[in-house]
């Protein structure tokens, strides 16, 4: 005998059905991504090298990132407006084009300023991917499963780095430049098919918010966790630039093995944040910024093989928790027309962040050595432990855990 649900039993249980994560336009924004960022990263330490190597310097191969960065924060700027006015995909498609064809320009010329011009198209391409790649991200993501999707997201878009810097400097060694700006301009382009699949605009209808009306972007509640992300940003910076430099006399493969560490934990923990971050939110953030700290201050006292590895990865797990909490927390506080300006400003934190770490650590490193400046960098650090609190009660419980 078959017994049927009640009719209010039937609606909660229809209610309570969970809206998949993996999407196709979600897949095919992912396959876009990939493609961009391993064509990026693929190239980033290649071309500083061919610089040198055709007669540029060490000034030149400075100039090399610097235009590259400079391309990027132009166009992270600009990619709020050039969204609303093109939508995503077409936006979605310049990018790959930015990044891919420009690259192979280098197989015709090595002349320095044909060579800064290809790094400025292509950070203006980068731009645009970090803007449209998260903005749509977080548009494609179910409501009730969107900090899970910007894990999802962050961890895959984080894979490039570890597979692609490597490479590209192995191929560029082996068998020389040409093949790695080939390889990097097809990656670019062949991502172009993905992007068909992409929406062309917000398809979504927003709620009509009850109560009070949010702005598309609210600065105020977009604040704190700005200021968070920039200042572990500014630590990433520090100890992405340095860390090998403090290291190569006495352990120059550690620094590698560091790196790799650093690379491998934080999309991993940028997934275990958007996971869990539904039922914990910015309570996440606060055990965040400790581990960034205590890593950073780790490295300012530790010698020893291992306990670098596991300060560097007590960093990179909070550096990765720290990415999707702030940018996942932006997201919830705007309406949905403000996503590409939300993912903009946490990028510009990120990028201005990184920048400024590296630099002020590069005039202080001199007078004070790094393990000194390793811990000042700590200590700039736990400035940021007042708004990361501040956040942690804001946020109410979760479920069956006692309210402090």
């Amino acid at each position: 005998m078959v017994h049927h649900p009640p009719a209010a039993q039937a609606n909660a249980s229809a209610s309570t059905i969970v809206e998949p994560i993996l999407t196709t336009p979600l897949v095919r924004l992912l396959v876009a991504s990939l493609g961009a960022l391993g064509s990026f990263y693929l190239l980033m330490p290649v071309v500083p090298l061919y610089a040198v190597g055709t007669g540029a310097g060490g000034v030149g191969a400075g100039l090399t990132t610097g235009v590259l960065m400079l391309g990027t924060v132009l166009t992270e700027l600009a990619a709020p407006a050039l969204i609303r006015r093109c939508g995503y995909r077409t936006v979605v498609a310049l990018a790959l084009v930015l990044l891919g064809a420009p690259a192979i320009v280098l197989l015709a010329s090595s002349w320095p300023p044909v060579v800064l011009g290809v790094c400025l198209l292509r950070g203006a391409g980068l731009g645009i991917v970090f803007v449209a790649g998260a903005a749509l991200a977080a548009e494609l993501a179910p409501d009730a499963r969107r900090t899970e999707t910007l894990g999802h997201y962050g961890a895959a878009v984080g894979i490039p780095s570890i597979i692609f810097l490597p490479m590209g400097v192995w191929l560029s060694r082996h068998v020389g430049f040409a093949p790695v700006f080939v390889i990097g301009a097809a990656l670019a382009m062949l991502s172009l098919m993905a992007v068909r699949g992409l929406p062309a605009r917000s398809s979504r209808v927003e709620p009509a918010p009850t109560g009070v009306v949010r702005d598309p972007i609210d600065m105020g509640g977009l604040a704190r966790p700005m200021v968070v992300f920039a200042a572990v940003a500014l630590v990433a910076g520090v100890l992405l630039t340095f860390l090998p430099l403090s290291l190569s006399a006495s352990s120059p493969g550690l620094a590698a093995v560091a790196l790799l560490v650093q690379s491998c934990t934080t999309p991993l923990a940028r997934w275990a944040a958007g996971r869990y971050g539904s039922r914990y939110g910015a309570r996440l953030l606060l055990p965040a910024v400790i581990a960034v700290v205590g890593g950073t201050a780790g490295l300012a006292c530790v010698h020893g093989p291992l306990a670098v590895i596991a300060c560097v990865a007590l960093f990179g797990i909070g550096f990765g928790v720290a990415q999707n909490v702030t940018l996942a927390l932006m997201f919830d506080r705007v309406a949905r027309s403000g996503y590409p300006r939300v993912s903009m400003l946490w990028n510009l934190a990120y990028d201005a962040g990184m920048g400024v770490g590296a630099v002020g650590f590069g005039l202080l490193v001199a007078p004070i050595g790094y393990s000194a400046g390793f811990a000042l960098t700590a200590a700039v650090l736990l400035t940021v432990l007042v708004p990361a609190w501040r956040e942690w009660r804001r946020f109410p419980p979760a479920q069956g855990e006692p309210d402090g």
